[in-house]
């Protein structure tokens, strides 16, 4: 059995022994608001380290919308949109059948607005980003492409009964695992496809110059499979590389660099080999694009760590090393993680939400300086709870998807 078939049957098997579980969680404070479907209300402060049933530290429990209420078996991926119109906020996530929309502005208040549906078949694993005004979805699902959706359509969207019907489809593609977009360049890069296509389940290029109708524009599949991946447009300290496109790609037993810049003929750069690899899932640059904070699926359930986090010094992008190792609290399974001033903000599956101090990542001191965790059950080795955070809104709103508890979105505590 592949990785890919092992992990599906362990994440299955995880949201389904779950579910009668977390069927009996009581959400305290919540309620729906009578009369306006779709919206909920459910703002509980961290005190005495609950917010609620939820353990926390630091961080308030906004909102809540279980998986149920959602007409989903299981949550993946999340990512946000800010209206540049109207200044409302929106999350994108990702379900085993299709893309949910949800409406954050109001603090009181969330509003599922409704989802768009998978293209084909349901899918335990959906990726989202966004481009201007633009969702590009793919998914684990046979033959789905890339979904494109303008989101603009949710301005005067009401209620949680929409069916959104997509705007555009990329079908160069079937299955993809995860998508990354460079806004800076206005480059989709769909990674993890069929291991036997043209590009060994590497990267696609696709030029979003019209963007609800993608354009191939090469690819790179020299390293193999691609999982997940950043893409950037490099200001970091490596002057070699400046104004270059790099793409640092998670390539399962190693991190792979290269110059994308010039579509037609990329570059390889550099690998980042580490100790005790497990699965290399995906990573993150420092705003300075000095470090690259790396997460490896599987070192905690082969190796018995605690949650492990690696850093690359990448000052010298031909010649990237090992900076430091930090462990969590936790020996629960790292998944997604990112970057926003000094936090590290990293979605820890059954331990939620874990946000880490970065500020002197030179100096080797990384520490842990709050966290919520939407999965109270347990710390376990396993695959459940927080798939993804964003914490990019300017609000300070951090959205969160869980993958047996659904959405939510935290605050940190003033």
């Amino acid at each position: 059995m592949g990785l890919r078939a092992v992990l599906l049957f362990l994440i299955v098997f995880a949201s389904c022994s779950k579910d009668n579980v977390n069927n009996d969680i009581d959400i305290p404070n919540e309620s729906e608001n009578p009369g306006v479907p779709g919206e909920t209300t459910s703002f509980v402060p961290c005190e005495n380290g609950f917010a609620g049933d939820y353990p926390c530290n630091g961080y308030d429990l906004l909102g809540h919308i279980p998986m149920t209420a959602l007409s989903a078996q299981s949550g993946n991926d999340i990512w946000g949109w800010t209206d540049a119109s109207t200044g409302k906020e929106y999350a994108l996530m990702g379900l085993d059948n299709g893309t949910a929309f949800i409406d954050i502005s109001d603090t009181e208040y969330l509003m599922y607005l409704g989802k768009l549906p998978t293209t084909t078949t349901a899918s335990s694993w959906r990726d989202i980003k966004v481009y201007g005004d633009y969702a590009y979805i793919v998914s684990e699902a046979n033959a789905h492409g890339v979904q494109v959706f303008d989101l603009t359509k949710l301005r005067d969207a009401v209620g949680n009964s929409n069916e959104f019907e997509e705007d555009g489809r990329f079908t160069g593609i079937g299955n993809a695992h995860n998508i990354v977009i460079n806004t800076a360049t206005g480059f989709a890069y769909p990674v993890g496809t069929n291991r036997d296509d043209i590009y060994n389940g590497g990267v696609h290029f696709l030029d979003l110059s019209n963007p609800t109708m993608p354009v191939a524009a090469g690819g790179w599949g020299i390293n193999g499979y691609t999982h997940d991946a950043q893409v950037v447009t490099y200001t970091g300290p490596d002057t070699d590389y400046t104004d270059r496109e790099i793409f640092v790609g998670a390539n399962e037993t190693q991190v792979v660099v290269v110059d994308i810049t010039n579509k037609e003929n990329p570059v390889a750069i550099a690998t980042l080999p580490y100790p005790n690899i497990g699965y290399t899932h995906q990573g993150w640059f420092t705003e300075d694009q000095r470090y690259f904070i790396l997460g490896d699926e599987l070192d905690e359930i082969n190796s018995g760590f605690r949650s492990r986090t690696l850093i690359f010094d990448m000052t010298d992008l031909d010649n990237p090393l090992l900076h430091d190792t930090y462990l969590g609290p936790t020996s629960a399974i790292d998944h997604n993680g990112y970057v926003l001033g000094n936090d590290f903000y990293l979605a820890n599956y059954t331990a939620g939400v874990r946000v880490l101090d970065i500020s002197d990542i030179e100096g080797k001191n990384i520490s842990e300086t709050g966290f919520f965790d939407t999965f109270p059950q347990n710390d376990n080795t396993e695959f459940d709870g927080v798939w993804s955070v964003y914490p990019f809104f300017e609000s300070g709103k951090i959205v969160v998807s869980d993958i047996s508890n659904g959405f939510f979105v935290i605050k940190k505590s003033e």
